[in-house]
């Protein structure tokens, strides 16, 4: 899971925080092959070149290989800026913050850890808070927000009570184990629509109302595998 990493081509990572027209690309891999579409210019099928460079990714600098001068081109048309497409050849290459990992842990081009866990009780509740707190302040009550605003690798149903995931150590999806690092703080990127890619106030508003500590707002929880292995649609949670 994410393997390929936008940058500006100086060293730098761009992110659809401060880019949020990076939402409109979409990218589909099958097999080896990444093609990228959206809506300024035709689908691109991206291969990685030889070229490698650093990229400076969180705190840890990152050897990435560079995906060629079309890939540059069809990003930076995309978001009016020079931009490049780089690929995390070797997966183990970057290790997890040691404050929340093991030795010999390590994660690909997520923010920060392997896979992002969230729960459709916990999106149903935040909705709920959301629509209360719109219609407190004589505000229009909007749509649901979906749960791609919160971009998880996991979704589980049937979680009961809200924010249950608070409360886990470990768990085990199919017959993979998992232990449960820490919660996942959010950012602004969750107030911007995917489809319009303009921002909002929501949910930040509403998470700082009722899932702030720390200095933060809280929603979903990071996890890292014991051991490699594969998990599906349909596979059975365990909390261990």
């Amino acid at each position: 899971d994410r393997r390929y990493l936008v940058t500006d081509g100086e060293g730098g990572v761009l992110t659809a925080r401060e880019h949020p027209r990076l939402l409109a690309c979409v990218a589909v891999l099958d097999g080896d092959v990444l093609t990228l579409t959206g809506p300024h210019a035709p689908a691109l099928r991206v291969t990685p070149t030889a070229a490698m460079s650093t990229v400076t990714f969180g705190r840890t600098p990152v050897k990435l290989t560079d995906c060629g001068d079309d890939a540059a081109q069809w990003l930076s048309e995309l978001i009016g800026r020079p931009a490049r497409l780089a690929w995390l050849d070797d997966p183990t290459r970057r290790p997890v913050n040691p404050e929340y990992a093991l030795p010999g842990d390590r994660v690909s081009l997520a923010d920060g850890y392997p896979l992002l866990l969230t729960t459709t009780a916990s999106l149903d509740r935040l909705n709920d808070w959301i629509a209360e707190t719109a219609a407190e302040r004589g505000e229009e009550v909007l749509p649901p927000l979906p749960m791609r605003r919160f971009r998880p690798s996991v979704v589980i149903g049937g979680v009961e009570p809200p924010f249950a995931e608070d409360g886990w150590k470990r768990l085990r999806i199919g017959e993979v184990e998992f232990r449960v690092t820490k919660g996942c703080d959010r950012c602004v990127l969750t107030t911007v629509d995917p489809d319009t890619y303009t921002k909002g106030k929501e949910p930040i508003r509403t998470l700082s109302r009722h899932r702030k500590w720390d200095g933060k707002v809280w929603f979903g929880i990071n996890l890292i595998p014991d051991a490699p292995g594969r998990i599906a649609v349909g596979d059975s949670v365990t909390i261990l």
